[in-house]
């Protein structure tokens, strides 16, 4: 049976649009192998990239969940950038897109059971002893998720938000992000080394990534529909599911998670990059809430509270 003809029209289409010959790419199917699952998983590479600095075998199930973790951020964001580079989106599919993201929360919020239940707390304290000042807060694709789902100002520490000016410079309001009090005294504005270490490591991609998505993040996508869509109660529904989904379940489940290893014998552990875990990461201190418009006064006063 010959090759299609209509097939071969596009194929020639297709390369003709970007100055290429068909010809070519048709012999290098000659010499190319089929493709496997583990070439194109890339498995080998991806089962070797777990390094343990301990004995202790519970330290790769820590490891191996936090880079799936990692993955999942990945996913995140690409649904993210989706429909941050759509032109003419229609309301069905941003519902659509947001209920996708708040899914891929919602395997990282029932996930935490693994690292919950699934380590041996004496194994737990003494390998993370040396993973010291690496911390959690250092996942540079959270807080691109962040950047991507907001505006900035609901990104400031609480203790600022209302008094920073939101014409503020991005370098400014880059020191007064919430995460910042993780890694900073702000009676002497010293920073830790773990703070410190992750800025040298990726301010700069930070300010790049923040300026691109100051129009582009997922509430400045919101507003820019049309009056109607905007009302769209599924579309609600689904923005304020996402906000409450990462927000209160995904972080108390981190929270719950921590407070299981760190809270030993009635007293709060340090985290490993020293900071104040507790006030940082706890919904109700800072209430971090990505579409506050969304939310009622009460609920706004209440965020974080009634868990």
């Amino acid at each position: 049976m010959g090759l299609d003809s209509n097939i071969t029209k596009q194929l020639k289409d297709k390369y003709n649009a970007i100055d290429q010959d068909l010809e070519d790419h048709l012999e290098g199917l000659l010499y190319s192998k089929p493709i496997s699952y583990w070439d194109y998983i890339q498995t080998d590479a991806l089962l070797n990239l777990q390094l343990p600095r301990t004995h202790f075998p519970d330290e790769m199930v820590f490891i191996i969940y936090h880079q799936v973790t990692e993955l999942l951020f990945k996913m995140i964001l690409t649904e993210i950038e989706q429909l941050a580079k759509a032109e003419n989106l229609e309301t069905e599919t941003f519902t659509d897109k947001i209920m996708r993201i708040s899914r891929y929360f919602d395997v990282l919020t029932s996930s935490f059971s693994i690292m919950k239940d699934g380590m041996n707390i004496e194994q737990y304290n003494k390998f993370r002893q040396t993973l010291i000042p690496a911390s959690g807060f250092q996942s540079a694709q959270y807080r691109k998720i962040e950047f991507a789902s907001t505006a900035l100002i609901n990104l400031i520490d609480k203790r600022f938000r209302d008094t920073i000016d939101r014409n503020s410079s991005y370098e400014n309001a880059f020191e007064h992000l919430y995460w910042q009090a993780a890694g900073k005294d702000y009676k002497t504005g010293k920073k830790s080394y773990t703070l410190t270490a992750f800025e040298e490591r990726y301010k700069e991609e930070f300010i790049r990534f923040t300026k691109f998505y100051y129009k582009n993040n997922l509430w400045a996508k919101f507003k820019s529909l049309p009056q109607k869509a905007q009302q769209n109660k599924a579309l609600i529904k689904a923005m304020r599911h996402y906000d409450f989904t990462v927000n209160i379940k995904w972080v108390m489940a981190h929270y719950n998670t921590a407070n299981h290893y760190l809270n030993i014998g009635g007293k709060t552990a340090e985290a490993t990059g020293g900071s104040e875990w507790v006030k940082y990461m706890h919904p109700k201190y800072q209430k971090r809430i990505f579409f506050p418009e969304l939310w009622t006064t009460k609920e706004i006063e209440a965020w974080g509270t009634n868990i």
